[in-house]
């Protein structure tokens, strides 16, 4: 049997990257998926794409409206929401400005946070009410970071946001089980995965694959993970598998956290 078959789930951010992937893995597994993201970012393709289980949602993570309306469209068509997985996020590099606790504007930290941290927490929120709803019974997956266990000097407003989301899903976990809700929520760790979202890092041409060079040899497992690597842990926690694990973050960086790594002697 599917691991997730008959299950609802949400993933918000699925126009591309790991969003998309875990949107691909969940339809495999037999569930039935809403695809959200903001127009025009393509998640309307990608949701034909992946057939009749598969539905595209416009969703603006930073707006209740839209998180109120995507929700009243999910209940409305199936009843109930099994599993949400708060993927949307942004890095801040987009627009080129600094990034660093000196230079940053108030302006660009905000923007981070209004999507990375706000999106998070009113998905969380909306979320709990619908599965309450539906029985008591659901998933909460929160895309985090591995910069959310570690400080960036480049990128002080995305690993703060992350942190933010690190222990918010902490927050959520405790407060669901001190409600009697059978509602998980954990949260997943990425460290260099080679998504769209790295393209304003590593540059374009002999540049780009100099910077790719450089960012894999500080990874122990010396390359950066796929957004694949990172669904097939979604999948396990969105599953009935994991229903004693709450308040838990899983890291997934190739071993970046775990210290460092000889170089193969090849030998």
């Amino acid at each position: 049997m599917p691991r997730l078959e008959y299950k609802i789930a949400l993933i918000t951010g699925a126009a591309r990257g790991i969003g998309a992937a875990i949107a691909t893995a969940f339809v495999a597994e037999g569930a039935h998926v809403d695809l959200s993201d903001l127009a025009g970012s393509g998640g309307e393709r990608r949701a034909a794409a992946l057939g009749p289980n598969a539905h595209w949602l416009e969703l603006d993570v930073r707006d209740e409206d839209h998180w109120q309306r995507a929700m009243m469209t999910v209940l409305d068509q199936a009843g109930r929401l099994d599993v949400l997985v708060n993927n949307a996020g942004i890095t801040g590099f987009e627009d080129g400005a600094p990034q660093d606790p000196e230079h940053a504007s108030l302006d660009a930290w905000r923007a981070v946070m209004t999507t990375n941290l706000d999106g998070v927490f009113l998905g969380c929120r909306h979320a709990i009410r619908a599965m309450r709803a539906g029985g008591g019974t659901g998933a909460i997956i929160n895309l985090s970071s591995r910069s959310g266990q570690v400080g960036i000097a480049g990128a002080a407003a995305y690993a703060a946001s992350k942190a933010g989301v690190r222990n918010h899903s902490k927050t959520v976990a405790l407060y669901c089980a001190e409600q009697g809700l059978a509602i998980r929520c954990n949260s997943l760790h990425p460290g260099a995965i080679l998504t769209p979202m790295w393209d304003a890092v590593l540059g374009e041409g002999p540049e780009r694959e100099a910077n790719l060079a450089a960012f894999a040899q500080d990874t122990p497992l010396r390359r950066f993970g796929t957004s694949e690597e990172v669904a097939a842990v979604a999948v396990m926690l969105a599953s009935d598998e994991c229903t004693y694990m709450t308040g838990a973050e899983l890291t997934i960086d190739g071993g970046l956290l775990a210290g460092s790594a000889a170089a193969p002697s090849g030998n």
